[in-house]
């Protein structure tokens, strides 16, 4: 008997999770028609992307978004109805070349000015300025002086 109702309830909860509306888990066309209009409870994303749970505004506009889409009408037609009830700044218009061009633009002259920035800043200098390198060991400098007479006989053998 336990093991009945352990199913029960497990097929209970698997219905409910399956239950959900049109702003809960959105169609292909609700997302598509909802990317192409602001949500308007303060933030930045559209009603198909609008990340704030029990959203005052796409969880509503969502539903109507299916209803109308449901009665057979198009996508610039649910669009101009949202237009013309909340006014032209629920418009998002898609993105266009000048758009997908400028982010990646900005970085390489971004990345471009701070390489010729480095370039400029940490020039290699020539070891000329270091002065001529002596031997702080004795040992080292009787070996030199030994090497130069010995070059010197050679010099003058020839």
């Amino acid at each position: 008997m336990q093991r009945f109702k352990s199913s029960l309830l497990a097929l209970l909860i698997a219905v409910a999770a399956l239950a959900q509306t049109a702003s809960e888990k959105p169609s292909l066309d609700v997302r598509r028609v909802g990317a192409r209009l602001q949500c308007q409870c303060g933030c930045k994303d559209s009603v198909a992307t609008c990340s704030m749970l029990e959203c005052h505004f796409s969880k509503p506009a969502k539903e109507r978004i299916a209803q109308m889409l449901a009665i057979g009408m198009s996508d610039e037609q649910v669009i101009a109805a949202f237009v013309r009830d909340y006014g032209a700044g629920v418009y998002l218009a898609p993105p266009n070349a000048f758009g997908w061009i400028v982010p990646y633009a900005t970085a390489g002259i971004g990345l471009a000015v701070i390489l010729l920035f480095l370039r400029r800043v940490y020039k290699p200098r020539p070891m000329t300025e270091l002065g001529a390198a002596e031997p702080d060991d004795p040992m080292l400098a009787k070996y030199r002086d030994q090497i130069e007479k010995e070059s010197a006989n050679l010099d003058l053998k020839d």
